[in-house]
């Protein structure tokens, strides 16, 4: 018999998928280069030169059982020890490589982390707005997800709206930052104070609370801005990471888990998740994937096309009176729509084949995202379709 419960997620599939076909239909009838598809947070940059010369000289010099038997269950040690060395030196926090957990992206890494430190039933809390795959992530892992509602000032969180969720029950919390969907950086202050409200939570219950930070577009960070190391404020802190973004690699499907060293049982976390992936199929990357990626760790791609196309769409927006938060990373932006029903709004926006994604699913209505990880010409032609969009079905919020 099928399982129910899958069954019905087939009538709540991904809006941001369902989008992003529509785009590529309608890119069929009109040529996708006219189809303005601010839906998929896929990287339009190349990955790094280095990279592809790695992965060239790996099939020339290595055995096809070095680059493509399996690696072991604790990941590959020359990645681990690369990754453990980067962090340290990056962040001057002690990591060694029993430290770290080669995953299958960001995603196969909190699969890991949140079974390594819960127990079905828990309390989980989560902080909107949020990468909509956060709820079948979590609740599929038999955890009760309770969603912070989102402080739409600034994107910070809601300290007072936080506290009345925390209970005895609270095993763990998820962070993302840089934030997809807003592309806001939580401040040193905002962290700081989280940090302070999880410690006396901890000793209260009688239990740790434990971070799982998910920082997939940690590299991407834009002029000026501080990005706080979570890690460096809380010890019972598990980063999540991701190369998708960083290096452009979204489809090798290539991130990491580390444990704080300074976290409650550091030395027995990663043999932990060993034992997850015995349970959910999630085990380690593609070998060649780990020893390619070990060799240009600290390499990134060309990221600055980014902040580049952050600045032209925000400066259209705030022209075109959007009430929206200026992004510090990533290369999202969440303004508010330009009326209640942001389903509606975006609904609107497909007749002047723009493809933005309304904000409901990222638990914020009213809000919509765009992914602006497409070529520059094509986002200042898009602005032109924006404007006509705002002008002709919002006159009135129009300033020209």
């Amino acid at each position: 018999m099928v399982s129910k419960q899958y069954k019905e997620m087939l009538s709540g599939k991904s809006v941001i998928r369902q989008l992003s076909e529509f785009a590529t239909k309608r890119g069929l009838e009109i040529g996708y280069e006219n189809v303005f598809d601010y839906s998929l947070g896929n990287p339009s940059v190349p990955c790094p030169i280095e990279f592809t010369h790695t992965m060239m000289d790996l099939l020339k010099e290595k055995s096809s059982g070095e680059l493509h038997g399996y690696s072991p269950s604790l990941g590959n040690p020359d990645f681990k020890e690369a990754v453990a060395k980067s962090l340290e030196k990056r962040f001057k926090i002690p990591y060694e490589a029993e430290h770290i957990f080669p995953a299958t992206g960001a995603a196969g890494a909190i699969a890991h982390a949140v079974r390594a430190v819960t127990s079905p039933g828990d309390e989980f809390i989560i902080f909107a707005p949020f990468f909509p795959e956060y709820r079948p992530y979590l609740t599929l892992a038999g955890l009760n997800l309770k969603i912070c509602p989102p402080d739409t000032s600034q994107f910070q969180i809601d300290f007072e709206a936080f506290e009345t969720l925390l209970s005895p029950n609270v095993t763990a919390i998820l962070l993302n930052s840089p934030n997809n969907p807003t592309g806001v950086i939580y401040s040193k202050e905002t962290i700081e104070r989280l940090a302070t409200i999880l410690r006396e939570k901890s000793i209260e219950y009688g239990h740790s609370i434990y971070i799982i930070s998910d920082e997939p577009y940690r590299e991407i960070i834009f002029s000026n801005v501080e990005n706080p190391c979570i890690s460096k404020f809380y010890d019972n802190t598990l980063v999540c990471y991701s190369f998708s973004k960083s290096i452009s690699l979204p489809g090798e499907r290539i991130g990491y888990i580390a444990v704080n060293p300074s976290a409650e049982d550091a030395k027995i976390l990663c043999p932990i998740f060993s034992q997850i992936s015995r349970g959910i199929g999630h085990n380690c990357p593609p070998s060649i994937i780990q020893q390619a990626v070990a060799k240009v760790l600290d390499s990134t791609s060309d990221l600055a096309v980014y902040e580049k196309n952050m600045n032209l769409i925000y400066q259209t927006l705030i022209d075109l009176n959007f009430q929206v938060v200026k992004p510090h990373g990533t290369f999202y932006i969440f303004p508010k729509a330009m009326e209640e029903n942001a389903n509606s709004f975006c609904e609107k926006a497909k007749a002047y084949d723009l493809i933005l994604v309304p904000g409901d699913s990222f638990g914020c209505p009213g809000y919509f995202r765009m992914a602006y990880c497409i070529e520059t010409e094509k986002v200042e032609r898009s602005l032109l379709a924006l404007r006509k969009f705002v002008e002709t079905e919002y006159p009135k919020d129009s300033i020209i």
